[in-house]
């Protein structure tokens, strides 16, 4: 189904495209307890955005946190939205296909998104369109990967956020310490790579792919914290998604305030804490020696580990982080902080 944004309310979004769904009624799918070399994901979770016609890269421009000149058909990006106040309403995985720029959320975003971001349309020649269930999007993580697809789509990406093209298929390599990619199609296509990636992958479900996100650093906003950070304290502009230098968009005042004016007291950090009860996105965090009236942070998301426990982002005080005393809640288990797979920017 396929819906063009007016600023009239949207009606709900359609679960999951139906032959799609059929078809992966029919493909088995591993336990929690599986740790496979290789792992096939249906994306299905994620909402998907069509940007086009003549105004759309400075409408995007006016809009989003990175610059969206740099992105084409053979590099993507990640960017923040925020609001006049700077805080991210939603963050995008963009690429473009077929002269389109194409805009990736949760698809528990989309509703207020397209209603939000159609309102600044105004008098711009712009279309936004829901193809959430037009264009299939099929993960694969792991040590088959590559060879997998070299059966499909000529020069792979060798770098994070790299993108190949060719016939149906869009490719995007994504961050991660094995090789991780993100393909895109129409669904008789992912069919046909589906079947022929299975042979060697076992399928997991969407848990395993955020947290490989997780595990990358990039963080995911959900509804329930939507307008809860700056892109700074996501580190968003440690993994490529935010522009200092592209110009002006909605809240950009406020993060480059924060960036060559403000001293940055939160930042994401990678952490594990060993918990029976599901931590969630938006979950506050406690430290002793916090002073803040705003506590001592918030989960941005967690993921439980084959080997107990879950891994997770979380926004954290630089200082109570630093003391290494933050637990999940007054009286819950302590964070154990990891090293994430980039520096942080002194």
């Amino acid at each position: 189904m396929i819906r063009t944004v007016t600023r009239q309310t949207q009606e709900p979004f359609p679960v999951m495209n139906k032959p799609w769904s059929d078809f992966l009624q029919t493909r088995p799918i591993a336990g929690d307890e599986a740790q496979p070399d290789c792992v096939l994901n249906d994306l299905s979770h994620f909402g998907l955005i069509k940007a086009e016609d003549e105004d759309v890269e400075k409408f995007l421009q006016g809009q989003l946190t990175n610059d969206m000149r740099e992105v084409t058909e053979t590099h993507s990006n990640l960017a923040g939205w925020c609001s006049a106040k700077g805080r991210m309403l939603a963050n995008f995985r963009c690429f473009r296909r077929n002269d389109a720029y194409y805009l990736q959320t949760l698809r528990e975003n989309m509703e207020s998104v397209l209603k939000r971001l159609g309102m600044y349309i105004l008098m711009s020649k712009v279309s936004l369109t829901d193809v959430s269930d037009e264009l299939i999007r099929v993960g694969i993580t792991g040590t088959c990967a590559e060879q997998i697809l070299k059966d499909f789509v000529d020069n792979l990406p060798t770098s994070s956020n790299e993108v190949a093209q060719k016939g149906e298929l869009t490719v995007i390599r994504l961050p991660g310490d094995t090789p991780r990619f993100e393909v895109i199609g129409p669904e008789e296509a992912l069919q046909k790579l589906w079947q022929k990636a299975e042979i060697s992958a076992v399928r997991m479900n969407g848990d395993y792919w955020a947290l490989q996100d997780i595990r990358a650093g990039i963080p995911t906003i959900y509804q329930r914290t939507s307008e809860a950070f700056v892109p700074q304290m996501t580190n968003m502009q440690l993994i490529d998604g935010v522009s200092f230098t592209k110009g002006c968009y909605t809240g950009q005042e406020v993060v480059a305030r924060m960036q060559y004016l403000g001293k940055l007291k939160r930042r994401m950090y990678l952490a594990h804490v060993e918990t029976d009860t599901p931590p969630q996105p938006g979950d506050e965090l406690f430290a002793s020696d916090s002073s803040s009236a705003q506590g001592a942070g918030k989960l941005v998301d967690a993921q439980p580990v084959g080997n107990g426990g879950y891994d997770l982002l979380a926004v954290i005080e630089i200082d109570s982080a630093e003391a290494a005393k933050v637990s999940l809640g007054e009286n819950g288990p302590r964070l154990t902080l990891k090293q994430l797979p980039y520096p942080f920017a002194e």
